[in-house]
């Protein structure tokens, strides 16, 4: 069933430019972002709260003539953090349905956490505070029932909320019609969403998602002046800003910096002539790896890290010294593996209690020789030593958990 809206159409201009007026002031970040979206007033039809192509705003009268003023805003930065995260660019080979709710949810996670009053049927969830869509994506169940708040028009195949397949199919109510008149609505609503947009081609999402990048920069570069960048947010501007590498690439990258391989200009022990030349000489590297058996690493996450190990230690010369710990260091560890001997993970790793890192790092710093890096496969959740261990350590954490030193590397 359609809602109508009582409300005038001039009543509903001003809450939007009040909304918009508001954010810039209170909420500078955010509300630069939303000035560089049209509003558009939209067909019911297609359209049944609010929507983004990442090119403009699109909403429905009468959603927006429901919402307090509070509400309003929050719908409008919501519709701008899709577009600044670049959500319509980085779904990849994600379900679609699955991505639209882990945007959601990501988004509004920023949105709450700044104080902003979230509308009625938004996607929320506390322990998503501080994580990306990628991060919360593999937590989303398949067959969910949940629902978007708004439309993601960035796409094909978009959908109704609530409406649709996991294919994208869309519902009945979603059909193409004719478009009502605009009725006067704000001066930038205009007759572009009298029809439902398409979605950006692939060479134009390629263009925004860098004029995006670029926004982002600016309005993050603006807010941090003003004092105003809420911290929140603060850890996906530098995601998105920042080059990104799959974990796969930064450990190999990180392992390789590690590797001690140099020239020597050491005397040969067979002699060549008088003169010395320098020879390549690649050291073997010790390597100590952990692996968090509290239960958060699944058996198939454990077998991918070690495929990755393999791929590398063969490459760099490096020696294996492998351990598992939860809350204390596995009874049958550690298992040491030369550098042409393949790792392999043992038959049974016991685990399943809580969370302790100092059994691994007090370990650790008895080893001879001692190691030139540590690699801990972990969810990050659990006791830290009361200091930073003499050596590099490399965080490969599942989940969103901080670690306290060391160099983090985002695996989900």
């Amino acid at each position: 069933m359609q809602t109508t809206s009582h409300a005038p159409p001039d009543e509903i201009a001003r809450k939007l430019a009040a909304a918009r007026a508001q954010l810039v002031i209170e909420k500078p970040f955010l509300g630069v972002l939303v000035l560089h979206l049209p509003l558009t007033a939209a067909d019911p039809r297609w359209c049944a709260t609010i929507a983004t192509d990442a090119r403009a705003i699109y909403y429905n009268p009468a959603y927006i003539a429901a919402l307090s003023l509070e509400q309003t805003k929050c719908v409008l930065a919501h519709e701008a953090l899709h577009c600044a995260l670049s959500h319509f660019h980085r779904r990849d080979h994600r379900n679609r349905r699955r991505w639209d709710i882990a945007c959601d949810l990501a988004v509004n996670a920023i949105l709450a956490a700044d104080g902003f009053v979230l509308p009625p049927n938004a996607l929320y969830r506390k322990e998503c505070a501080g994580m990306s869509a990628e991060e919360i994506y593999p937590y989303v169940r398949e067959n969910t029932d949940e629902a978007t708040q708004d439309l993601h028009v960035y796409a094909d195949g978009h959908a109704h909320p609530g409406a649709g397949g996991d294919d994208g199919s869309e519902g009945p109510a979603a059909s193409a019609s004719a478009p009502p008149p605009n009725h006067g609505l704000p001066a930038d609503a205009g007759e572009a969403g009298a029809s439902r947009p398409p979605p950006p081609g692939p060479g134009e999402s390629e263009q925004l998602a860098i004029q995006w990048k670029l926004r982002l920069a600016a309005a993050a570069q603006q807010a941090l002046r003003a004092g105003r960048l809420p911290a929140s947010a603060a850890r996906f501007v530098d995601h998105l800003v920042q080059p990104q590498l799959p974990w796969r690439m930064l450990l190999a990258r990180y392992m390789t910096a590690v590797a001690r391989t140099d020239y020597s200009f050491a005397r040969p022990s067979r002699r060549e002539g008088d003169a010395i030349l320098p020879g390549l000489r690649a050291a073997q590297i010790d390597v100590a790896i952990v692996i968090d058996t509290s239960g958060s690493i699944t058996d198939a996450e454990m077998r991918e890290f070690v495929t990755e190990v393999n791929a590398l230690k063969g490459q760099l010369n490096a020696r294996i010294t492998l351990h598992a710990c939860d809350a204390a260091l596995a009874p049958d560890g550690p298992w040491i593996y030369e550098p042409w001997e393949e790792l392999v993970l043992p038959r049974r790793l016991i685990g399943g209690g809580g969370t302790r890192f100092t059994p691994a790092f007090e370990w650790a710093a008895r080893l001879e020789p001692p190691p030139d890096l540590l690699v801990y496969f972990t969810d990050a959740e659990g006791e830290f030593p009361a200091s930073e261990p003499p050596l590099p350590v490399l965080w490969l954490v599942k989940g969103k958990a901080p670690v306290p030193w060391g160099q983090r590397v985002q695996l989900n």
